[in-house]
């Protein structure tokens, strides 16, 4: 299941056991062996480190911005999940 963690600078604690987390912008599992970009601030994890950047620049007051980048990272997400397949 999805464990709920605690991000410090370089580590992370588990506050609820788990075999993921979710990346805030795709939505996509992380496991937690592959788990490498967060934001401790925000306490929000990312699947790469151009998403942790990317949602770095975007305000969250800035809702529909916010949302654009979800659906773009999405559209990405798709996009290299289709071009593992072949």
């Amino acid at each position: 299941g999805e464990a709920r963690l605690r991000y410090l600078d370089g580590d992370f604690q588990i506050v609820t056991p788990g075999a993921f987390v979710r990346c805030t912008v795709t939505g996509r599992e992380i496991p937690l062996a592959e788990l490498r970009y967060w934001n401790v601030e925000r306490q929000e994890p990312y699947v790469d480190a151009a998403l942790l950047i990317d949602e770095s620049l975007i305000e969250k007051p800035h809702g529909r911005v916010l949302e654009a980048a979800k659906q773009a990272a999405n559209e990405i997400e798709k996009a290299r999940q289709l071009a593992s397949y072949r």
